[in-house]
């Protein structure tokens, strides 16, 4: 027979309360978490240095991207210049090209780190500043678990595609657009106009390849170029600066993840936070589950179980929790019970108390 116990938690695991302080002759409001108390005073200022070093960091990175794309418009401006020079040769505008990827894939990998703070940065906006000049201070149930975790287990918000595609069409279509314009018309009319489709190959050829491979592998990198900007469209995993954080529902499933999930499957990538359950078999059950549901604040059931190998009964705790908690859950089992057996299992979702609120699934349509 299970037995299930009902954990106080409460809806948020960083959720804000008023108490009384019993040396104060006045209530105040005080930020409440696994056994500590900040007084509101306290935690509101610490949230405001962390957010400055945020800020900061993200900055940071926004400057690196405006480097690296000046980089990229300086170099296209000196190979234009040298290309159109009497002496100039039309390969140099190919080489540039060459080289504006690798700038787009360095600028890339840089987004995606300004993304990361950049993440940091609107959970508090939207979640902490956005609620606290709405009355009542009301954050959403799992944003501090949000930020707690990526400060713990940092991890890109953002995939490289879709930081790639990103900065692709922002920024270096219309480079790309430049450069191409540029090596046509270094082909066709500089510096005499073309008379005929020979002429044009003689031209285009880059000493033994043939100027016909040369012009079908520029027309082939603009198309996949193109290609990649249209297919990375659709990807919303990072909420970015200006799109919100919360976007409403299309059939049940927001769009941002919709647009995701209508992309290619190499395109996708996981951003949900990560839930955990707990298997503790142990002979000290009720022991460690008084520590879960006192220091943790975490329900706890415990279940009867058998070892098969040995033919004796123990006690089987079943514990839900965050990627934040397990250590402090390991440490608190270690202490109680060494010989406990401590399986953690990744969930899918976890829906309830102390963790996003447990809605009705969205309804099929008749037929459907």
């Amino acid at each position: 027979m299970a037995k299930d116990e009902e954990s106080p938690r409460p809806e948020s695991p960083f959720q804000a309360s008023a108490s009384t302080d019993a040396s104060s002759t006045t209530s105040e409001a005080v930020w409440t978490y696994r056994g500590y108390r900040l007084r509101a005073s306290e935690f509101t200022t610490a949230m405001v240095h962390f957010f400055r070093a945020e800020i900061q960091r993200a900055n940071v990175w926004r400057q690196r991207l405006d480097t690296t794309t000046n980089w990229a418009v300086v170099t296209t401006g000196a190979a234009i210049a040298l290309a159109f020079d009497p002496n100039g040769f039309h390969g140099v505008i190919i080489l540039n090209t060459f080289l504006i990827t690798l700038f787009l894939y360095i600028e890339a990998r840089r987004y995606r780190y300004y993304e990361l703070w950049s993440y940091r940065v609107r959970l508090m906006e939207t979640d902490f500043y956005a609620a606290m000049l709405v009355p009542p201070f009301h954050p959403a149930p799992d944003w501090a678990e949000s930020l707690a975790e990526s400060l713990l287990h940092p991890d890109f918000p953002i995939s490289m595609w879709e930081a790639f595609g990103r900065r692709l069409r922002r920024n270096y279509l219309w480079i790309y657009l430049i450069l191409g314009i540029a090596w046509l018309a270094k082909l066709t009319i500089y510096p005499t106009l073309i008379q005929h489709w020979d002429e044009l190959m003689q031209r285009a050829a880059i000493g033994s390849i043939p100027g016909i491979l040369v012009l079908s592998s520029g027309v082939f990198f603009y198309l996949l170029m193109v290609l990649i900007s249209l297919l990375t469209a659709p990807l919303q995993q990072a909420t970015g600066e200006v799109l919100p954080r919360y976007l409403e529902e299309v059939r049940g499933v927001p769009l941002n993840r919709a647009a995701t999930e209508a992309a290619k499957p190499w395109f996708r990538q996981s951003r949900r936070r990560k839930q955990l359950v707990a298997l503790i078999i142990t002979d000290q059950a009720e022991a460690i589950a008084e520590i879960i549901l006192k220091d943790m604040h975490r329900g706890v059931t415990a279940m009867a179980g058998t070892g098969m190998y040995t033919g004796k009964e123990h006690r089987i705790l079943l514990c839900a929790l965050t990627v934040t908690e397990i250590n402090q859950l390991k440490s608190s089992v270690h202490k109680v019970d060494q010989k406990a057996f401590v399986m953690v299992i990744p969930a899918q979702e976890i829906l309830g108390r102390g963790f996003l609120p447990l809605e009705e699934s969205p309804k099929r349509p008749e037929g459907g």
